[in-house]
């Protein structure tokens, strides 16, 4: 996971901070996106010919990681 986790870089110079794939100005947020309307992998490393199959895991990772370590708070409304 820690290999992983290497090819994510946040950095506020680039993209305003926003985590991206490392040596890129690829969100992982945009990584995610794509998958999830269906855009395929093979489709993704086309378009974007930098990144590497195990980016895209890696952005998976980060998003799940982030997702996992949420803090949420349920809202009460009162009846």
């Amino acid at each position: 996971m820690n290999e992983l986790w290497q090819r994510i870089s946040i950095d506020c110079k680039v993209m305003a901070g926003k985590p991206v794939i490392r040596r890129t100005r690829i969100p992982v947020e945009l990584i995610v996106r794509m998958l999830v309307r269906g855009i395929l992998e093979s489709d993704i490393l086309r378009e974007y010919p930098c990144p590497e199959p195990e980016d895209i895991r890696a952005a998976l990772a980060y998003a799940a990681q982030v997702l996992a370590n949420e803090d949420v708070f349920p809202l009460i409304v009162p009846a």
